[in-house]
């Protein structure tokens, strides 16, 4: 598996004229169809999650003219939630080589880099599967997992989201301190100075979680990734779901400055 968290925009750009990438734009069809990266193909995050079964993302990959040695690079206009939850389901149906675009696409057009609005297709390609259950928690895992001291669980919300309610013992790193300025990761000196202030250490298994469909948290388990923490899992059908389940929820009691601080 590629170890590639995040792919700056000079490499991409090489990449894009050597025709060694495939580019993922993933946002609403009518942004892409305005301008986008050249090359790229649109799967807005709302196509994939209607139905992001293995049997469907495949069909969809497969579609794009992606293999199983296609190297990919997911971007979006969201500080990189989107393209990580869309990242992140090619990664668990076994895909190796997929990364974040590490900038925003309007960071990307802010630098005059090139644009297209041209609709990119290309021959279909065959992909095996080779599902990594180890990169997913659900419901049922987390349950039994939460009360193990090895096992941290993290969520990603905004503060005061969590500080009304969140699952038992869950740290909170809210996703906003996940970025900085001008990139959708902070580097990783950063990241692990605030891995470290929030108690979670890299020989920890790790799960991920936020509001509903795994964008936040998403983000959250690439910066994990991108530190080189081995052992991370994202809950990705989040908060929403557990609750819906009735499963355990707390409330944070006399928050301190430290719960409402962002770092």
């Amino acid at each position: 598996m590629s170890t590639r968290t995040t792919t700056d925009a000079d490499s991409l750009r090489s990449e894009i004229r050597d025709n060694s990438v495939r580019v993922i734009d993933v946002r609403r069809k009518e942004d892409y169809q305005k301008d986008h990266i050249p090359k790229a193909v649109n799967l807005p995050l709302a196509d994939l999650l209607s139905d992001d079964s293995p049997d469907r993302v495949l069909k969809m990959a497969q579609g794009f003219g992606i293999d199983d040695e296609t190297r990919v690079v997911v971007y979006d206009d969201t500080f990189g939630a989107l393209a990580s939850r869309v990242a992140w389901t090619l990664q668990y149906l076994g895909h190796s080589d997929v990364s974040l675009l590490d900038m925003t696409y309007s960071n990307w057009k802010s630098l005059g880099l090139e644009t297209d609005s041209k609709e990119a297709s290309y021959d279909p390609k065959v992909h095996s599967v080779h599902l990594r259950p180890e990169i997913m928690a659900t419901a049922d895992y987390l349950e039994k997992a939460k009360d193990d001291k090895k096992v941290i669980v993290l969520d990603n919300r905004e503060r005061l989201n969590y500080l009304e309610q969140h699952i038992p013992g869950a740290v909170n790193i809210p996703y906003r301190t996940l970025a900085s300025d001008d990139r959708i990761l902070r580097p990783k000196e950063d990241l692990r100075r605030i891995l470290k202030n929030r108690g979670i250490s890299e020989d920890s298994e790790i799960i991920t979680y936020c509001g509903s469909v795994g964008t936040l948290s998403g983000l959250a388990y690439y910066a994990l990734k991108s530190v080189e923490y081995p052992n991370v899992k994202l809950y990705v059908r989040s908060f929403k779901e557990w609750k819906g389940l009735n499963k355990p929820i707390v409330k944070q009691e006399n928050a301190n400055y430290w719960d409402l601080s962002a770092e």
